[in-house]
């Protein structure tokens, strides 16, 4: 919501600044969104009358205006179609500094001099029309300042309301809540009966109680609504971010903003026979005022006549029923709707409307006829005509009934921290308008308070004390650390802490992302298509429908909005929960996964850039493993995910731990990826997983060095060969390392020569030349038979 501070104050003249008010209402939980000038930054514009208007010789379009500025009479050269004499309106004279810096100066228009420029609301910031010259109301002083006449030193305020506070979504509601922070009076404007000037009435029926268990209506006859809405309610409309339409819907919208209660005007002449509130029929459809049609069904609550609709309850008025230039008869109905039938129409519809923001949070029941006094009143001023009596529909058995809640000092005290005195808590009800009957005194005391009609969201002890510690002040309640005993935990050699695994993925470069566990189907499915997801209830949107089986789509997601961003390299993290059904209803793991795209290294001088490939997201796992020290084989493995070429499983003691490699091409096809996507996922269990520590003595016997250089089949892995070395040399192999894999000219074709190095050493004994040259030969036997080697 937005409102005029000007307007706020007239109300409740508190002597606070506007930074102090954004603060209080912040504090108090009306959360002020922004802040903002009403109009531009300007000087020199004064309030000006037209005396005369003549063509200019020189220009078909423009005219020559002689201008009374108060203290003068000028020659201004205009050409705004709507100058005419007699009219008010805003002159910059020379010198002037109009928004955005420029000044106004002397200057000739086809030979003749103005001195100065009448201007349009868009010249000035007072708004977006730009097609004529601001026209002001009669009764300003020429000569007066601008600023001054249209009081332009004001703030225009926006609020983020919780839902629960649909009372503070009007002037009135507001001045309650800044005169209770400030312990001001609040000044609200009379508003007596308006008589009856004429018996006319227009019948209405309630069918639906429960949707609308009041309605108010009143004929006005003999409006004119060729006449303007007055600059100043034209000014409290745009401060508060609505239009000026006509005089009619004006006056509406201003009580609407003043009191909090929405209202609407019909052309009477095109009703037919009376108004029934109803539930819509089938097949009913209805032209809105917005030029929208919609088909509307039985759960639609209705303002129909003979007809048939002419507005949907609470919502929007239909096009047809609706005030034009033409209407001299007014039919104004003000009513008070179930805000569940209300909220429902709206999402239904997807209409959102000043009204039905109101009605879904909660209008005052009670304000409905005080709100016809009030608008009554305002258009008789305004468009002038007849009012005939009140009619009115209720059902007291269907309108809300006030709460009556109790508040314990002991459990106020218990939930804030700290002693509220008592006489402070009696001050805040009362302001607050709860009629507070307190029993007991001191921690004893007992409040029984009546919740008033404008506050639907009072309804237990705990609102009682949220109301109190923040009218109170947060900032009064000091700050506590909490006393409680905590257990230390229990270090265990045998598992790594998570953290330890969030630290090395960090130093080794990756930024951790924390995303949703309820993800999007088609995505699920894309990243997982063997897994059967477990659906969500009552999802937020067809983006969280299903929970995720994997971290895949939350790390996909997360590249995809870096790439939106022009990040050239992405490397991301993730530790977290994921979810299969199982036999107990839900299976839970706890996965690590990461996502790598772009350059191997940032860009700098010092090297080349080059890609990311399949090694540089084995090499950070295998550093990740590290950390426990457990045995851990690659599998190459056939998975729809991955590219069949570039993909490994993680196998630990006959355990699949995880799995890793590029993105399969028809995955990043599907997502709209770049090439060259690489990703791992682990199970988090299996890596934290340490083998036991078991330390030997170091050989003090001479080591001795072999390389082989082996050709083998081109689906042979390093691994199968170490395998066999490992085997075959037992506690001799000091170290095993693969320092060249080598294919192309002198190798046959479909195989490929690997060379490693074997660092063999005795622990107790120094080797010989025979035992060295034997146990190579047997490893080399054995490698032929199981791998099909031969030395190169």
């Amino acid at each position: 919501m937005k409102f005029s501070e000007r307007w706020l104050k007239e109300w409740v003249p508190v002597a606070v600044s506007t930074r102090e008010l954004c603060d209080q209402l912040t504090n108090a939980g009306l959360e002020v969104d922004g802040m903002e000038a009403v109009g531009g930054e300007f000087v020199g514009v004064v309030v000006a009358e037209i005396v005369s208007v003549l063509p200019h010789a020189g220009a078909d379009k423009l005219s020559v205006c002689e201008v009374d500025a108060g203290a003068e009479t000028l020659t201004v050269v205009c050409g705004a179609p709507n100058v005419r004499p007699g009219l008010k309106s805003a002159l910059a004279t020379v010198g002037a500094v109009l928004p955005a810096g420029r000044t106004v100066e002397r200057t000739k228009l086809r030979g003749v001099v103005s001195h100065g420029m009448l201007c349009s609301e868009e010249e000035l910031g007072l708004g977006t029309d730009a097609g004529g010259i601001l026209e002001l109301d009669a009764q300003l002083q020429a000569g007066t300042d601008l600023r001054s006449a249209l009081a332009l030193d004001d703030a225009a305020i926006e609020l983020d309301l919780t839902p629960n506070r649909g009372d503070a979504l009007s002037i009135r509601g507001l001045a309650r809540e800044v005169g209770l922070l400030n312990d001001a009076t609040v000044s609200a404007p009379e508003i007596p009966a308006v008589p009856a000037a004429t018996d006319a009435v227009f019948p209405v029926t309630i069918e639906n109680y429960a949707g609308c268990p009041r309605y108010l209506g009143r004929v006005i006859e003999g409006v004119d609504i060729t006449r303007p809405a007055p600059l100043w309610l034209r000014e409290r409309l745009r401060r508060c971010g609505l239009r000026s339409i006509d005089p009619i819907v004006d006056v509406t919208n201003y009580v609407l903003l003043e009191l909090g209660q929405p209202m609407h005007a019909f052309d009477l002449d095109r009703l037919a026979d009376g108004i029934m509130v109803r539930d819509a029929r089938q097949g009913e459809s209805l032209a809105l005022l917005d030029g929208s049609k919609v088909a509307v069904d039985e759960t639609t609550l209705l303002i129909a006549d003979a007809g048939g609709p002419v507005a949907i309850a609470g919502v929007m008025g239909g096009d047809r029923s609706g005030v034009s230039a033409a209407t001299r008869n007014v039919f104004l109905e003000c009513a008070y709707f179930s805000p569940i039938t209300v909220a429902g129409a709206a999402r239904r519809f997807d209409l959102r409307t000043d009204a039905s923001h109101r009605y879904e949070r909660g209008v005052d029941y009670r304000l409905q006829a005080e709100a016809m006094e009030r608008a009554t009143a305002l258009l008789l001023d305004i468009v002038g005509g007849r009012p005939g009596p009140v009619v009115e529909e209720v059902c007291k058995g269907h309108l809300p009934r006030a709460r009556t809640v109790t508040l314990r000092k002991a459990r106020l005290d218990r939930l804030v921290g700290e002693e509220i005195p008592a006489a402070e808590v009696q001050r805040i009800f009362e302001r607050l308008g709860l009629a507070p009957i307190v029993q007991g005194d001191g921690d004893a005391a007992i409040w029984t308070v009546t919740s008033p009609s404008h506050r639907f969201d009072i309804e237990r002890e705990e609102d009682l004390v949220e109301e109190v510690l923040r009218i109170y002040g947060y900032n009064v309640i000091a700050s506590h650390v909490p006393a409680a005993p905590l257990l230390l935990g229990q270090p265990r050699r045998s598992r790594l802490p998570v953290t330890r695994l969030a630290d090395l993925l960090a130093h080794l470069g990756y930024a951790e992302a924390v995303t949703y566990s309820f993800v999007d189907p088609q995505l699920a499915d894309i990243l997982d298509p063997a897994a059967v997801p477990v659906k969500v209830l009552n999802p937020v949107s067809s983006e969280h429908a299903v929970m995720r089986t994997n971290l895949l789509p939350g790390l996909v997601g997360a590249l995809r909005n870096n790439l939106a961003r022009q990040t050239q390299r992405v490397r991301l993290f993730e530790i977290g929960q994921c979810f299969r059904p199982g036999e107990s209803g839900l299976d839970q793991s706890m996965l690590c996964g990461g996502i790598l795209f772009g350059p191997r290294d940032g860009e700098s001088w010092a090297q080349a850039s080059a890609g990311t490939d399949f090694f540089d997201v084995k090499g950070d796992v295998e550093r990740l493993l590290a950390l426990g020290g457990r045995t851990v084989a690659f599998e190459r493995i056939a998975h729809p995910v991955l590219h069949p070429g570039q993909s490994a499983q993680l196998r630990m003691e006959d355990k699949v731990a995880g799995r890793l490699g590029r993105l399969h091409p028809e995955v990043e096809a599907a997502l709209r990826l770049p090439t060259g996507v690489f990703v791992f996922e682990l199970d988090v269990d299996a890596v934290r997983a340490v083998r036991p520590r078991r330390h030997d003595t170091l050989s003090r016997q001479p080591s001795v060095r072999r390389d082989l250089a082996l050709v083998v089949d081109r689906h042979i892995g390093a691994a199968h060969i170490e395998a066999v070395v490992r085997r075959c040399l037992g506690e001799l192999v000091a170290e095993f390392r693969i320092f060249d894999v080598y294919q192309g000219e002198g190798i046959e074709p479909g195989r490929k020569s690997i060379a490693v190095s074997l660092t063999l050493q005795h622990p107790s004994r120094t080797l010989t030349d025979g035992e060295i040259n034997q146990h190579v030969d047997d490893t080399l036997a054995a490698l032929t038979a199981e791998v099909g080697s031969r030395l190169r």
